[in-house]
């Protein structure tokens, strides 16, 4: 595989090199100017003065000292954002829908200093940060565009026709709590918050410690779409503090992370008695089957492993292969994998960028250990590459993985797959079911009709037919979420914006009650009841 020379922290605009902090660090070259980090981090709601260190997986490089909240600092973030949010649900749908288009624009207008930030923060290849910016865009035009025909109030078949009116509305929960997770630390930061605000509603966001400049810098486009300044709150510190600080306020909580963190969440709101929405973890499994096109797949493949780095909720851990087409297959995939380009760098000649963290480094290189030490085969890949970055890992194609294996059924999230040949479609189907998780699969083949019963057949959230992730996660009026134990709710679609409502039910009865009239006893109302009911059973109303 092609190899990259890590870049230097230069860059263009506001993310220039700036000079030492004297205050932290006499001798660090931190990546972005001193004022341009300040003027971001004045907006995490803290009082404590404490602050802790961030650096970029580019290097080492420091970014920036983080303030960080109290859970006092939450709760007075939710007080701001409270009296906010009753002036923002005030405001008309068609406001809130032109401030996300606003937002729209800004996003695309500003693009290179997004990506420059997400990079520096994640490590990630600079050509996966534009995708980034891409979804925020598409989420944003997508709600803006659709806002009527998800919150506009609608009829409904009353008990009597004409005598009674029956209409729903949909009011904003109030204010809702989202942690977002630092491997999509601009679309998780946003895309979830989006349709919280349309519909009415403040946020209050815990972005993870690592990725919180990129962030701010959102909330900062918010306030400039817009959107009013203490609609939008964002607080900093450990999970189990700040993060159980949020669940104890929150009208509504929205989180993206492990299954076990998601766990201790859901048992929160149950407690409260509110709702959430949790994406969690997977295991992801791809199909390719005896009639795929084998290059078209094994290109699918490199995608569906490698993008990020593996750090991605969707990606594939396990690639089942028909027989018919296994080594065909493995020979393109080994050979497209090791063309790819590795680095920690802002240059888009990167193809794979790097892990984010020393500890996720080390969870990888455990699970590809332990699968080598009880007889697994590195096809390719399979090493640390310190010469590249910090913690830049190849990305690794292993053959001959097996049940005692942690990597078999625990979700490595890094750049590490497992090959399997299957002999029929069944034997796939079932395969790709077993463990707990659900949240996203793929099929390849070249008839479609044939793609789609099988994918039907998968109990994954969403399972694309010919692609990765992409045609589902692009498509932004289909679900998105996890079945079993990858979680519950949906983000995008009707239901992506409706879980921040109430569905409020107002009925109308006219001219005559739903009771005995004129005298009536109890009786002859049940009877004249009945003949009603029989009436309306032949006229073919609901």
């Amino acid at each position: 595989m092609s190899e990259q020379t890590p870049a230097g922290p230069g860059r263009r605009g506001p993310l220039t090199d700036g000079p030492p902090d004297p205050e932290h660090d006499s001798t660090a070259a931190y990546a972005l100017d001193r004022s341009y980090v300040a003027g971001l981090t004045r907006r995490v709601v803290s009082s404590t003065g404490e602050t802790v260190p961030v650096a970029s997986p580019i290097g080492g490089t420091p970014l920036a000292h983080l303030p960080q909240s109290s859970p006092a600092d939450v709760a007075e973030a939710f007080a701001r954002a409270r009296r906010s949010q009753a002036g923002w649900a005030a405001t008309s749908l068609d406001q809130r829908a032109a401030a996300l288009l606003r937002l729209h624009d800004l996003v695309l207008d500003r693009q290179e200093e997004l990506i420059d930030l997400v990079v520096w923060e994640s490590g990630k290849a600079r050509k996966d940060a534009y995708l980034e910016v891409a979804h925020v865009a598409l989420t944003a035009r997508y709600y803006a565009r659709t806002a009527h025909e998800h919150l506009d109030s609608r009829r409904v078949g009353g008990m009597f026709p004409v005598l009674t009116r029956a209409e729903v509305h949909r009011v904003p929960k109030g204010v809702v709590g989202i942690i977002s997770p630092w491997n999509y630390p601009l679309t998780m930061a946003l895309c979830d918050g989006i349709p919280a605000l349309l519909a009415g509603n403040a946020v209050v966001a815990k972005p993870d410690a690592q990725t919180m400049l990129t962030a701010l810098l959102a909330a900062q486009l918010l306030e400039e779409a817009g959107i009013p300044a203490d609609a939008w709150q964002v607080v900093a510190g450990p999970g189990p503090e700040v993060g159980g600080a949020i669940v104890a306020h929150a009208d509504y909580v929205c989180f993206t992370g492990s299954t076990a963190t998601g766990r201790l969440i859901a048992q929160g709101c149950a407690e409260r008695l509110i709702g959430c929405s949790l994406e969690l973890g997977g295991k992801n499994p791809m199909l390719v089957l005896r009639d795929a096109d084998v290059h078209r797949a094994a290109e699918g493949a490199v995608r569906a492993v490698f993008s990020n780095a593996g750090q991605l909720c969707v990606s594939m851990e396990r690639l089942y292969v028909a027989d018919q087409v296994y080594d065909r297959f493995v020979d393109a995939f080994v050979s497209r994998t090791q063309a790819l380009t590795l680095g920690a760098s802002q240059d888009w000649s990167v193809d794979m960028g790097s892990l984010i963290s020393q500890a996720q480094l080390d969870t990888v290189t455990a699970h590809v250990e332990d699968a080598v030490a009880k007889g697994a085969r590195v096809l390719t890949g399979g090493r640390h590459r310190p010469d590249l970055g910090p913690f830049v890992f190849e990305p690794t194609i292993l053959e001959g993985v097996s049940a005692d294996m942690t990597c078999f059924g625990q979700e490595t999230f890094g750049p590490v797959v497992s090959l399997y040949r299957f002999h029929s479609e069944d034997e796939a189907v079932e395969r790709a079911n077993d463990g707990g998780y659900g949240l996203n699969a793929s099929v390849w083949t070249r008839d479609g009709t044939r793609g789609r019963a099988i994918a039907r057949r998968i109990r994954c959230g969403t399972v694309n037919v010919n692609e990765a992730y992409g045609a589902t996660f692009g498509s932004l009026g289909a679900p998105m979420g996890g079945m079993r134990e990858s979680g519950m709710g949906r983000r995008q679609g009707a239901e992506g914006i409706h879980r921040y409502t109430e569905a409020q039910s107002v009925a109308t009865q006219r001219l005559v009650p739903i009771a005995p009239m004129f005298g009536m006893s109890e009786e002859t109302n049940a009877k004249v009841l009945t003949a009603s009911l029989r009436l309306l059973d032949k006229l073919g109303r609901a």
